[in-house]
C-alpha cells in the first residue's frame, strides 16, 4: 500500500474479459486495494450513482454493451468530476477522446505496474 495514502485505494475495475479481470483483481487485492468489479459500463455507472466509494476508475476501452470505456469515463466524470481514470486497451495505442488528466496503459500489462499506477493516481 502507498505510504502517502491513509487507506487502501478503492478501485472500480471495468473489464469484460473474465480472466483478465480476475488476474488484475487478484493483484489489486494482494496489494490491499478495495476492488469493485463490473463487466460493462451500465453496471459501473450504477455503482457510481449509488455512491460506491471509488478513488480510481480502471476501465478497458473495448467492453461489451452499448457504451465503451471512453464513453464510460465521460459519464463517470459527470457523476464525479475529480475521479481519476486509467484506461487500458489491447487494440489502441492512445485514447482520442480521453477525459482530462487520465492515463493509458496498453495490454498486455504487468499487474504490478497497474497497481503502482493506481496507487499513484489515488494518492494524487
Amino acid at each position: 500500500m502507498n505510504p502517502n495514502f491513509s487507506r487502501a485505494p478503492r478501485v472500480l475495475l471495468v473489464e469484460d474479459e473474465v480472466l483478465i479481470s480476475m488476474m488484475i483483481e487478484d493483484a489489486m487485492l494482494a496489494q490491499g486495494f478495495e476492488v469493485y468489479t463490473a463487466t460493462n459500463a451500465g453496471d459501473a455507472l450504477q455503482m457510481l450513482s449509488e455512491g460506491t466509494p471509488v478513488d480510481v476508475l480502471f476501465t478497458d476501452i473495448n467492453i461489451e454493451g452499448e457504451m465503451d470505456g471512453a464513453a464510460l469515463a465521460h459519464r463517470a466524470r459527470e457523476l464525479r468530476p475529480e475521479l481519476p481514470v486509467l484506461y487500458a486497451s489491447g487494440t489502441l495505442t492512445a485514447i482520442v477522446n480521453a477525459v482530462p488528466g487520465s492515463t493509458f496503459v496498453p495490454k498486455p500489462y504487468a499487474p504490478s505496474d497497474v497497481c503502482a499506477k493506481v496507487a499513484e493516481m489515488a494518492s494524487a
